[in-house]
């Protein structure tokens, strides 16, 4: 295993976890046995992964905003950040609508199979359902307020907080750059090898991954609902990977006009964060390695991938937004109704502000869908139609996610400059080592 590059390992790992549990399904015990032995070592790799989360982007973001020296220079870079985030998430939603307004996959649900769903999924439904109202009732700078916390250990305590994580990392780097260099020299000093310490236990959890994207992946394969549910879902799945696989194209269309980066080069640097991000269904488990394969198999300098990536794990959500539009019209359809163009606009505008708010996590775009339902007047009851293939539909946006910000990194660092040649410190990849 070791002679083989990390994606593959992982690949193997995954059609092992898979294979595993269709054998384990022959027996009476099968799926009891994984539950119990197999799915807690997938559940102590995600956790792994989340427990360096928080320390990977207060050390990156403050080591990189301390390294610019020029606040000129950060308020440039979070411009452009920002504005292709939001362009690129616009894209995603009108490939999504215009995806599922070609298919119609709504109306080849049958007013039986339709009340089968919502009776299945009535429960998961009300509690997202709950969860999007309390959201809905605050005011509308709720967001902005939620930005700053008010106790910086409370917010890092929560993976779910980290945008004001972010913030604090941003407040103290900018910090850093306007007290003189002899006094910021020891602060920063100490950063640069909490960030050092940080990207080498990455390289310790990696080693671990084939085998957690085993557990997970035959967690995954017993615990899915019946193939009858599946079927009567296809067409939708298929819409929303449909335009999950033009999005991916979208983005290496971009980096290689952009950048003069090939699609093989991106998708060599990128393969095992994608994987991954299929595996655990969370941007912000993958952040850790999305940096680690963006800074040393991209090219892209620290600064700006400590920059670009972390916030794109919170509020650039390409896949979820074009999975919330495909959804929204898939539900309108199987309802009957027909969804008039300024609906869809404002499909696309929720979605986008939606996508913003969702956090980095397994089956948050869920919640901020009800949020997009109830904007175009659609019955949030629709969201039980969907239950069934939520999962491994999240799984696949999760990839797009991430492979979103990797792109949108490439982009800022080519435009300020900070694109290079990538040279791997990591021991596991076949890949020139960083000369000492």
């Amino acid at each position: 295993m070791k002679k083989l590059a990390l994606h593959w390992q992982i690949l193997l790992g995954m059609a092992a976890g898979v294979i595993f549990a269709l054998l384990m399904t022959n027996f009476s015990w099968g799926a009891e046995f994984i539950g119990d032995w197999i799915k807690p070592f997938g559940n102590i790799f995600i956790n792994a992964l989340k427990l360096i989360a928080v320390p990977l982007i207060l050390a990156s973001l403050i080591k990189g905003i301390s390294d610019l020296k020029d606040i000129s220079k950060l308020s440039k870079m979070g411009t452009r950040t920002i504005l292709i985030y939001i362009a690129t998430t616009v894209i995603a939603v009108s490939i999504g609508l215009g995806m599922v307004n070609l298919i119609k996959p709504g109306s080849a649900i049958s007013e039986e199979t339709r009340n089968e769903l919502i009776a299945s999924y009535e429960g998961d439904a009300s509690v997202r359902i709950a969860d999007a109202a309390k959201q809905k009732e605050a005011g509308p700078l709720q967001a902005l307020e939620d930005l700053v916390p008010s106790n910086i250990f409370a917010a890092a305590g929560d993976n779910s907080n980290m945008l004001q994580v972010i913030f604090f990392a941003i407040f103290f780097g900018i910090g850093l750059i306007l007290i003189p260099e002899e006094t910021a020299k020891p602060v920063k000093a100490f950063f640069d090898g909490f960030n050092e310490v940080i990207l080498k236990l990455i390289d310790i959890i990696m080693l671990a991954a084939p085998y957690g994207v085993f557990a997970l992946l035959a967690a995954l394969v017993v615990e899915s609902p019946s193939t009858d549910l599946f079927q009567a879902l296809a067409m939708y799945a298929v819409t929303v990977l449909g335009g999950l696989a033009i999005m991916i194209g979208v983005y290496l269309l971009i980096v290689w006009i952009f950048t003069g980066k090939s699609p093989a080069f991106f998708e060599n640097g990128m393969a095992p964060a994608q994987l991954l991000a299929f595996s655990t269904s969370s941007s912000a488990a993958t952040l850790p390695v999305t940096m680690e394969r963006v800074e040393e198999h991209l090219g892209v300098e620290e600064e700006v991938a400590s920059f670009v990536l972390p916030i794109g794990a919170t509020i650039n959500m390409d896949g979820t937004s074009l999975y919330q539009a495909v959804a929204a019209v898939f539900i309108a359809q199987a309802f009957g109704m027909d969804l008039s163009l300024s609906a869809q606009l404002g499909i696309i505008a929720t979605a986008t502000l939606a996508s913003i708010g969702s956090a980095a996590v397994p089956g948050a775009g869920m919640v901020m869908l009800v949020i997009v339902l109830a904007q175009a007047g659609i019955p949030e009851a629709g969201l039980a139609l969907i239950f069934a293939v939520d999962r491994p539909l999240d799984m696949c946006r999760t990839t797009v996610n991430v492979t979103g910000d990797a792109a949108v990194s490439m982009m800022v660092a080519k435009s300020v400059d900070k694109l290079g040649e990538p040279v791997a410190k990591n021991w596991n990849d076949h890949m020139p080592k960083a000369s000492k």
